[in-house]
């Protein structure tokens, strides 16, 4: 497959947390793909949509003369095409407990996404720490630490993931990584009592894709005026 077999919809890096999940999880796997970025919050945002989803949302996967919305499935998707990514656990158990955290992460918490919008550049200590933000980043550290210690740490090659090896579940966290650092909540403070949780986040912040799609953001953001 070359890079315009597959050509990825996304909206602005600073704020999109949906769009950075499939970026994330096709950048690490070193898969080509034609990326097409476009702008949010603007009153045209969603005609500038329309032509390439008819959903009207971004992220959109544009491959094989189909148009795949909504992150999970085109991860999914593209777990389904390389399976030698290994994108999901091997192990049954394993992979069956990292589908259920992508599907919560999918399907839930929506109170920090509602108090805790994602704005990877900027940093607002404190703000959005209402009770059903901070119980939602509760369980949050819970699924992490939880991961980690029965699984990551016991695989072959842990890299400091989830399941051990960065995977589906790990891309769609990913943007709770930056929302954690944006708003200053500290998993210490959330159950993570031997730092497990606080690890793992500093692993998701050292791959190389993270920091590029960070810098990337910057990027636009001061083209754009707003930084």
């Amino acid at each position: 497959m070359t890079a315009f077999d597959f050509e990825l919809v996304i909206g602005d890096k600073n704020w999109s947390s949906w769009s950075l999940r499939p970026w994330l999880a096709m950048r690490q796997a070193g898969l080509p793909f034609y990326e097409r970025s476009i702008r949010l919050r603007q009153p045209d945002t969603k005609a500038q949509i329309l032509p390439h989803s008819p959903a009207g949302t971004v992220p959109a996967l544009k491959w094989n003369g189909l148009v795949i919305p909504e992150s999970l499935a085109i991860l999914e998707t593209i777990a389904d095409l390389f399976p030698m990514k290994k994108l999901w656990p091997e192990d049954a158990g394993a992979r069956a407990m990292a589908r259920a955290a992508a599907a919560e992460m999918h399907a839930g918490f929506t109170g920090l996404r509602r108090e805790m919008p994602m704005d990877i550049l900027n940093r607002y200590p404190g703000r959005g720490h209402t009770e059903e933000a901070l119980g939602d980043a509760r369980r949050i550290v819970t699924i992490w630490r939880e991961a980690r210690l029965r699984f990551g740490q016991l695989s072959d090659g842990d890299e400091g993931f989830l399941f051990g090896r960065f995977g589906v579940a790990d891309a769609m966290y990913a943007p709770v990584v930056t929302r954690f650092v944006t708003y200053g909540v500290d998993p210490a403070d959330l159950g993570d009592e031997d730092g497990a949780a606080r690890a793992y986040m500093d692993a998701v912040l050292r791959l190389p894709a993270m920091q590029e799609w960070t810098a990337e953001a910057q990027d636009e953001m001061k083209e754009r005026g707003l930084l």
